[in-house]
């Protein structure tokens, strides 16, 4: 079997398998493929962070770089904002052009402002829901 690895930041990451057969190998390859790590790495002072999903607020675009909100601050991000929506998981909403919220963090929806919809989080910070994501949000959480 030939194997061929590329690495670089053009392309997405994609694996792809040219077998004769479903075998034991092409199987594993399948399953080490559909694992997600439920680890982040946050970049901060010269720093590698460690970042747990589940405390991470929103995930938002800054001078065209990704930052992770924490109660322990910022951290950057090296992802592309649509890799991030594909790997999150369930827990996390694209709510505009330029935040990913996770749905466990949000305290609540103020639609105070006429026509928008505004996003408090558990820790204060807000962030606004865009008119096209208005009703997939409703959808989504079943309002």
């Amino acid at each position: 079997m030939k194997c061929t690895v590329i690495i670089g930041d053009r392309e997405p990451e994609e694996i792809i398998v040219y077998a004769k057969e479903r075998t034991p190998l092409v199987e594993e390859i399948e399953a080490l493929a559909a694992e997600t790590s439920d680890t982040l790495y946050g970049y901060r002072d010269r720093t590698v962070n460690l970042l747990d999903p589940k405390d991470v607020y929103c995930f938002v675009v800054e001078s065209n770089r990704i930052f992770a909100r924490t109660d322990e601050g910022s951290f950057l991000i090296k992802a592309r904002i649509y890799q991030l929506e594909e790997s999150l998981g369930k827990d996390f909403i694209k709510i505009n052009q330029s935040c990913i919220a996770n749905i466990r963090k949000i305290k609540k929806f103020d639609a105070s402002i006429a026509g928008a919809l505004k996003v408090v989080f558990t820790n204060g910070s807000e962030d606004y829901v865009s008119r096209r994501n208005i009703k997939f949000i409703k959808e989504r959480l079943g309002i």
